[in-house]
C-alpha cells in the first residue's frame, strides 16, 4: 500500500457508514452512500423532459431570459455559409466575442476527453432571483445543471450538451467599499477596503475598477478575460501571489444559491463552512455563486516585467544553463518580488517570462546583471531574444489607453465595434483562445528541490523532462516564499495544502488551433494530438522522479487525472465531501472531478450503482 492509499485509510475512517462493509473505503464514500437515493437526470426525449408549456413558465419567471441553444457554427455547413458563422469565423480570436455566446466556451475541447457542446436552453440571468428560477426548474425536473461566467475551463466544467446552463455573463457590476464588513460580523471583523464584483465579471472589469480608476489591488487571474467566480472557487494565482497570496484567500464573503434554491452568504460569520468550501473547493460543485466581495490592497510603485530568450549551443551548455537559471532563483528571486514563468523548451532555449512587484526599473537591472553577465561571458550562448526589463506605475498595468498610447502591440483588444475600451488582454494569450487541448499535466513543485543538495537532482529531471516536452515552472502558482501571513490565510482554504511548500507550479501542456464542432475544414489531426499527449506523459513523468507525490492544480490539470480527489485537494477532501453533502446531498451540482461527482457517471447523468 503506497502513501496516499494509506492516507485514504486514514482519513476514511470517521466517514464510513455502516452500511459499507469496507474495512478502508474512500473517505467520500460514505457522502455518496447516503444521498443514493437521487435518480439520474432526464434527456431531450426523454418521457420526463420538460414540457414545452414548463419551459414557457420557466422563461416567464426569468423575466424572458430563457434562450435555446444553437452554436454559431451550426451554419458552417450551408450554402452559403450561414451568417451566424461567418461572424463567429470573423471574431475566432477574440476571447471576448466567445464569452459573449452561450453556445461557446473559451476552449474548444480536449482530445478524447470532451468537445465543446451547447446547452439545450440558458437562462441568462441579470439577477439572484433568475438564478434561484433556474436552480429550482433545474432540481424539480431533474436536469443537468451547468454554470458558466468566464467559460475558461480546460476540463469542460462549463459545457455539456442536454442541459439547462446558468450564464452569469450579464452579472458583470463592480462596486468598491472603503470599510467593508461580513454580513453577521460586526464587532468581531475589522473593517477594511474590499470590491464587489458580480459571478459574471470577468478579472479585467475587477481590475479596472480596482486598479486603473481606483488606484488599489486585488488578486486575481493573470489573464484578464477569466471570469472571477470559477478563479476564486478554484483557489486563483495572479502574477503576484508570492506577495498577495492566492486569490481565494482573499474572499471576505460571497452570495451562492444553494442545490434547495435557498439565497445564502457565506463569510467567516455566516455559513463558515460552505465559505470555505467556496474558497477552493473547485467551480459550481456546492452552489452558484451570485456575488462575490474581496479584499483590496494598496499598490506599490511600480509593476514590471522581464522577457527574453537563451540559446545553448549544445545539450550540456542547456543542462548547465538549466543549473544557473534555477540557482539564481533561487538566490535572488525566490521571493515576495517575482511571479510567473520560466520555459524550458525542447530545442535547448530557456525563455524567460517573469514579472515583479516593488522594485524600480533600475533594482531589477541590477538584480539580473550577474546572471546576464554569466551568459554574456560564454560563447555557448545566444539571445534568441533579448532579454528586456520594463516597469510602469503599478495604476497602468492593466490600463489599456496607457498601453494603447506607449506599447500598442502588448495588449489585443476586442475589436467588435462598441466593445468597451478596457476589454483587452495580454497579447502572449491570444493562441489559448479556442484551443483545442492534447494534453495538460501539471505538478506542485516542493520547494526543497531547491535546496543546494537536491539543484543538481532538479536539473536533471528539468533536462531530462524537456527531451520529450517544453516545461514551464508557474513561480506564482506556489505560495513558498511569500510572506508567512499568506500562508496562513492559504491554510484556510480547501485548496490542497502541497501549495504551501511549493516553489512552483510546474505545467506540461500542448494545445492545436481551434476546433468547435461545424467548423469546415477536417477537424484536429487526432493522431498528432495523441502523440502529442503521450509526449507531455514522459516528460511529466521525468519530472516526477523528483517529486513523486506532487499535487496538481484543479484549474490546470489533467483531464485524466486517477487519484484526483488527493492530488487537487489532499488532505483536505473529506471535509469538502462533508459540506457538498450538507448543501447539495442529492448531487445537483456535477463537474468533471469535482467535489462528489465520483457518484456519477462521466458525463454526470446517471447515479452510479451502489453510489
Amino acid at each position: 500500500m503506497n502513501r496516499r492509499d494509506l492516507l485514504k485509510a486514514a482519513i476514511a475512517i470517521p466517514f464510513l457508514p455502516a452500511v459499507l462493509p469496507r474495512m478502508f473505503a474512500p473517505a467520500w464514500a460514505g457522502q455518496a452512500v447516503i444521498a443514493a437515493g437521487s435518480r439520474s437526470r432526464v434527456r431531450p426525449g426523454d418521457p420526463a423532459w420538460p414540457s414545452v408549456a414548463r419551459w414557457d413558465e420557466l422563461k416567464r419567471d426569468v423575466g424572458g431570459r430563457l434562450l435555446k441553444l444553437e452554436s454559431p457554427f451550426a451554419g458552417c455547413g450551408m450554402t452559403p455559409i450561414g451568417a451566424g458563422c461567418s461572424e463567429a469565423l470573423k471574431h475566432l480570436k477574440n476571447p471576448y466575442y466567445i464569452g459573449d455566446q452561450p453556445a461557446l466556451t473559451q476552449t474548444s475541447g480536449w482530445v478524447d476527453a470532451w468537445t465543446s457542446q451547447p446547452s439545450a436552453y440558458a437562462v441568462a440571468a441579470e439577477s439572484t432571483a433568475d438564478v434561484v428560477a433556474a436552480v429550482n426548474f433545474a432540481r424539480d425536473h431533474r436536469l443537468r445543471l451547468v454554470v458558466k461566467g468566464g467559460g475558461h475551463s480546460y476540463q469542460g466544467t462549463s459545457d455539456s450538451a442536454d442541459s439547462l446552463l446558468i450564464w452569469t455573463r450579464h452579472m458583470n457590476d463592480a462596486s468598491l467599499h472603503d470599510a467593508f464588513v461580513g454580513q453577521g460580523c460586526a464587532g468581531r471583523q475589522a473593517p477594511q477596503p474590499a470590491v464587489t464584483v458580480g459571478a459574471g465579471a470577468m478579472w479585467i472589469d475587477a481590475y479596472d475598477a480596482v486598479t486603473t480608476r481606483g488606484g488599489r489591488y486585488v488578486q486575481g487571474g493573470g489573464c484578464t478575460t477569466v471570469g472571477v467566480a470559477g478563479l476564486i472557487q478554484s483557489g486563483g494565482f495572479g502574477s503576484f501571489s508570492k506577495n498577495y497570496g492566492m486569490a481565494a484567500a482573499g474572499l471576505l464573503e460571497a452570495e451562492i444559491v444553494t442545490a434547495d434554491g435557498k439565497v445564502r452568504i457565506a463569510n467567516a460569520c455566516t455559513n463558515p463552512d460552505l465559505f470555505w468550501g467556496i474558497k477552493g473547493g473547485g467551480g459550481s460543485s456546492l452552489g452558484v455563486v451570485t456575488r462575490l466581495t474581496l479584499r483590496t490592497r494598496e499598490l506599490p510603485e511600480f509593476f514590471g516585467g522581464v522577457f527574453g530568450a537563451i540559446k545553448a549551443a549544445s545539450d550540456d551548455a542547456y543542462r548547465a544553463l538549466i543549473a544557473k537559471a534555477i540557482s539564481f532563483y533561487q538566490s535572488d528571486l525566490f521571493n515576495p518580488h517575482w511571479g510567473e514563468q520560466m520555459v524550458f523548451r525542447t530545442d535547448n532555449i530557456l525563455r524567460i517570462s517573469m514579472v515583479f512587484q516593488g522594485l524600480s526599473q533600475p533594482q531589477v537591472e541590477k538584480i539580473w546583471a550577474p546572471f546576464l553577465d554569466w551568459v554574456h561571458a560564454r560563447k555557448e550562448y545566444s539571445f534568441a531574444s533579448p532579454v528586456q526589463v520594463l516597469a510602469i506605475p503599478a495604476r497602468h498595468f492593466w490600463d489599456a489607453e496607457f498601453f494603447r498610447q506607449h506599447a500598442p502591440g502588448i495588449m489585443v483588444a476586442d475589436d467588435r465595434p462598441g466593445a468597451p475600451r478596457d476589454h483587452v488582454l495580454w497579447a502572449g494569450d491570444q493562441g489559448q483562445v479556442g484551443q483545442f487541448l492534447h494534453g495538460y499535466k501539471s505538478a506542485w513543485m516542493p520547494a526543497s528541490l531547491l535546496h543546494k543538495d537536491r539543484q543538481s537532482a532538479l536539473v536533471d529531471a528539468v533536462f531530462a523532462s524537456t527531451r520529450h516536452w517544453q516545461m514551464a515552472f508557474h513561480f506564482n502558482k506556489g505560495l513558498a516564499g511569500a510572506s508567512a501571513g499568506e500562508i496562513t490565510a492559504a491554510k484556510d482554504t480547501a485548496t490542497n495544502p502541497a501549495v504551501l511548500d511549493a516553489f512552483a507550479l510546474a505545467i506540461i501542456a500542448a494545445e492545436g488551433p481551434p476546433a468547435f464542432p461545424g467548423m469546415s475544414g477536417p477537424g484536429p489531426d487526432l493522431a498528432s494530438a495523441r502523440d502529442d499527449a503521450a509526449g507531455i506523459g514522459m516528460a511529466m513523468k521525468e519530472l516526477m522522479r523528483v517529486a513523486p507525490a506532487a499535487g496538481s492544480y484543479v484549474s490546470e490539470s489533467d483531464y485524466f487525472e486517477r487519484d484526483w480527489q488527493t492530488s487537487f485537494w489532499g488532505t483536505n477532501y473529506p471535509k469538502l465531501a462533508a459540506v457538498k453533502h450538507k448543501y447539495d446531498p442529492a448531487g445537483l451540482f456535477f463537474v468533471h472531478h469535482g467535489v462528489g461527482s465520483e457518484a456519477w457517471s462521466a458525463d454526470g447523468f446517471r447515479r452510479l450503482q451502489g453510489r
